[in-house]
């Protein structure tokens, strides 16, 4: 069985849960007052605008969202409906499918960050000094390198269906 957590590591895991469950809600409304999108589709264009040559694989975008394959598939496939992106074979990789942000994504990105920049600063970074934006920068830096020591989800195998 699982040695308990200290008092302290509780109160720092429910602090931390429950900032970010704040802080994605007002972002996740804003997002979607802004731009008409869900907070992930807003993660994958924001991505996307941001990449080398504004495109990622499929995989790349799974494993830097932390989605599932399945659905962001799904995800892809609003996205290209409304002409926010486009999806075809990666001239690199045969197996691989590329994932490239068009114009009217680029605007609908440029749209919403505004705002949500605005919900960041006053959410999340308002509150700290300087020092303590260097401090939690640090510490959630070393937490996120941890964790991504793992593999992706993207990399586990699929399972069989029966």
């Amino acid at each position: 069985m699982a040695e308990a957590l200290e008092p302290e590591q509780l109160d720092t895991y429910f602090a931390l849960m429950e900032s970010v469950s704040v802080l994605h809600h007002a972002v996740e409304q804003q997002v979607r007052s802004a731009g008409e999108l869900s907070y992930v589709q807003f993660q994958l264009l924001a991505r996307l605008a941001d990449a080398p040559d504004r495109q990622l694989t499929m995989t790349a975008l799974a494993d830097g969202v932390v989605y599932s394959r399945s659905g962001l598939t799904h995800q892809a496939g609003l996205l290209e409906k409304a002409g926010l992106i486009t999806r075809g074979p990666s001239p690199d990789d045969q197996r691989a499918t590329l994932v490239t942000i068009t114009q009217a994504g680029l605007d609908r990105v440029a749209t919403i960050l505004p705002g949500h920049i605005e919900v960041v600063r006053d959410l999340l970074f308002d509150p700290l000094s300087t020092k303590d934006l260097a401090a939690l920068g640090d510490v959630m830096t070393r937490v996120r390198d941890h964790m991504r020591a793992q593999p992706p989800r993207s990399a586990a195998p699929r399972k069989r269906r029966t």
